[in-house]
């Protein structure tokens, strides 16, 4: 499976904020489910400087971010599905050169692993696999 490091909070909001677009440098052509990987890099300053992005258009869901001290970093604590790339997006999220355009949040315990620069593979044999609690199929049976 493809894996993306994402800083916190933006890896948080991805998984739990209804953060649709994550903002890169590079196109990619990959199409299918990803796993959101934590970045352990964080300093409190990149974190004030998210929550006061997301307050500037939802205010309720930049006070709901986790504080700097409680996110998980240095983990994959969801997947999602990568939709497409695009270089313009409505979204209020678009902030990049491109936006990969993702959607089905699904979250898991965090499994400690470390990230990678780009889309990276994770599989099971520098990993534990993709445990059942992040698979579209586990969200219907929660749901």
């Amino acid at each position: 499976m493809k894996a993306i490091s994402v800083r916190q909070p933006w890896a948080w909001l991805l998984i739990h904020g209804g953060k649709d677009i994550e903002n890169r440098d590079w196109p990619t052509g990959f199409r299918g489910r990803i796993a959101i990987h934590a970045a352990k890099g964080m300093t409190v300053q990149e974190w004030q400087d998210a929550a006061d992005f997301v307050a500037d258009f939802d205010e309720h869901l930049a006070n709901r971010i986790p504080g700097p001290h409680v996110l998980v970093r240095g983990a994959i604590i969801g997947t999602m599905e990568l939709q497409n790339c695009v270089a313009r997006s409505y979204s209020p999220w678009f902030q990049g050169k491109y936006g990969f355009m993702l959607s089905d949040p699904q979250p898991c315990d965090p499994i400690p692993i470390k990230g990678a620069l780009g889309l990276w593979e994770w599989d099971s044999q520098t990993a534990p696999a993709v445990p059942a609690t992040a698979t579209p199929e586990a969200a219907k049976e929660r749901a």
